[in-house]
């Protein structure tokens, strides 16, 4: 069961009643957490050359959620990632993402999400939706997530655990670069699938 009690919108009685009715070990995962950048990943995969994948991830990032074991809509998450942190595996690849063809880090080092919705999908899945700035540009993203679970770490540490996947088309945040291939196509796709491996810890 996930960490979110689902409400059922057509019959407000039962609703209420469902709320009332959560279990002890969901409402008690109500609360603040900050997210733990050791044990968290956020990446991305953009299609190369029209034939390969290439995976990147950002290592230099900050959040915040806020879960509500009863009322779905009531959880809110934040993200601060900072855009200079990129690693593909390629020192050249990561400075031409960092430079002015795509990301302009000096200008805008940092991109955020905002969350403006979260819904309760059934089961342990779940849906964000938010606000997404990149080079000064804001867009909304939808983000479908998995509850992993909840647990105390060895160090006391009370910790739960999300993954995530999302699709964008970067051109939407003014990331255009490209390079026509001989072949025919382009050297990177438009289309961009986001990854989130998220661990949180509970604030004291």
């Amino acid at each position: 069961m996930g960490i979110f009690n689902r409400k059922d919108t057509a019959d407000t009685a039962a609703a209420t009643a469902a709320a009332a009715a959560v279990s002890p070990d969901l409402a008690a995962l109500t609360g603040e957490y900050t997210i733990d950048p050791a044990h968290s990943t956020i990446g991305f995969v953009a299609r190369h050359a029209m034939v390969t994948n290439v995976k990147g991830k950002f290592l230099d990032f900050s959040g915040s959620l806020h879960l509500d074991g009863s009322d779905p809509s009531a959880s809110t998450a934040s993200l601060d990632i900072k855009m200079d942190s990129i690693d593909t595996g390629s020192a050249d690849r990561d400075g031409h993402l960092k430079s002015a063809d795509f990301f302009k880090t000096e200008e805008f080092p940092t991109m955020t999400f905002r969350s403006t919705k979260a819904e309760a999908l059934g089961g342990d899945d779940y849906r964000i939706t938010g606000d997404l700035e990149i080079l000064g540009t804001t867009k909304s993203i939808t983000i479908d997530l998995e509850f992993n679970g909840a647990a105390k770490d060895p160090f006391g540490n009370e910790r739960v655990g999300f993954e995530g996947k999302a699709e964008i088309l970067r051109s939407e945040w003014g990331l255009t670069w490209n390079a026509a291939l001989e072949t025919g196509g382009v050297l990177v796709s438009d289309k961009i699938k986001l990854n989130f491996d998220i661990s949180a810890i509970r604030n004291a």
